[in-house]
């Protein structure tokens, strides 16, 4: 798929946006790169666009003749214009720190609770669903987030800690996997004591064959038999050669400053969203805010989350769970 043409900053962004036929002819080219508008419930190419009400007709015959250019996206069913959803798109792909719903909400002009909202569905565009499993060198680490129980209100300490055993009680566990070089796989943990769990989970984003870098847990040594493991005990040193995990020790350095200085408190129900966020930007690192838009815009399509299933009042679809 081509890349539409696009902006270069976010100054000019807001400006090039704020038209409606450049929000139009932009998402047209991402939509339907071939030229040809398609309805999106059928399919069929028998189609006119209506300018006034700024949506297309199409004449097959089935209950949903009309659609616009938020059918079928994370933005359906949003009162929000273009304009400033693809500018809220712009800011959390371009904030190598994420961006706060607060900072939309002023930004933008909308309400705080709108602004998180919108946030969210932008998340849900940045899971890499598809993603290749890693090759070669991989790192394998995990780690704990969560605040220090020492810090908590009593009430809260008490509620976090109930029911729970071994280390860490109050924190979630986040696994990831980084090939060398190249893209991360993140998964958020529900039995972070689990050693099946953690291989399994290896298994399924690593290529047999490759070799793995670990740290010292027990659980990874049974991975020796589909793949070549070398692991560092971190009570002796940090790196030996060429068996370390730093590269992943640099991600969730990136992933804590997000989550402790931008965000300041997510519930674990949402961690997986935020660790997706920064996910999505750390495997296109090198490419410019520009090309980080379009990686997003190209996942904004068949995809979709309400409020009621990000408040936890409604069941959340297989696809968007962790």
């Amino acid at each position: 798929m081509e890349t539409p043409e696009t902006p270069d900053t976010l100054r000019d962004a807001i400006i090039w946006f704020s038209d409606f036929e450049h929000c139009r002819q932009f998402m047209m080219e991402l939509r339907w790169p071939d030229g040809v508008v398609k309805c999106p419930h059928c399919g069929s190419d028998h189609v006119t666009y209506l300018a006034k009400s700024r949506r297309w007709k199409c004449y097959a015959k089935h209950s949903m003749p009309t659609f616009t250019l938020k059918t079928g996206t994370i933005f359906e069913d949003s009162p929000i214009p273009l304009e400033k959803w693809l500018a809220a798109a712009w800011m959390i792909v371009s904030c190598k720190n994420g961006v706060s719903s607060y900072e939309i909400h002023r930004g933008l002009g909308v309400t705080q609770k709108t602004a998180w909202f919108m946030l969210q569905r932008l998340r849900l565009a940045m899971q890499d669903q598809n993603a290749a499993k890693l090759v070669g060198e991989v790192e394998v680490d995990e780690t704990y987030v969560g605040g220090d129980a020492r810090n908590m209100h009593r009430d809260r300490r008490e509620r976090v800690m109930a029911g729970k055993h071994g280390g860490a009680p109050h924190k979630t566990a986040v696994q990831a996997m980084l090939q060398r070089g190249g893209e991360i796989r993140t998964k958020v943990l529900s039995r972070p004591h689990h050693g099946w769990d953690l291989v399994k989970n290896v298994k399924d984003r690593v290529e047999r064959g490759s070799t793995i870098y670990s740290d010292q847990l027990l659980a990874y040594f049974s991975l020796r038999a589909d793949y070549a493991h070398e692991f560092i005990n971190h009570s002796e040193a940090y790196v030996r050669g060429n068996v370390h995990t730093n590269g992943l020790e640099n991600f969730w350095s990136l992933l804590k400053r997000a989550l402790g200085g931008t965000y300041v408190s997510v519930e674990p129900y949402h961690l997986f969203r935020y660790v997706d966020e920064q996910a999505f930007k750390f495997n296109r690192r090198k490419a410019t805010d520009s090309e980080r838009f379009c990686g997003i815009m190209k996942q904004i399509v068949g995809r979709r989350v309400t409020y009621k299933e990000l408040t936890g009042k409604m069941e959340l679809q297989p696809e968007m769970r962790s």
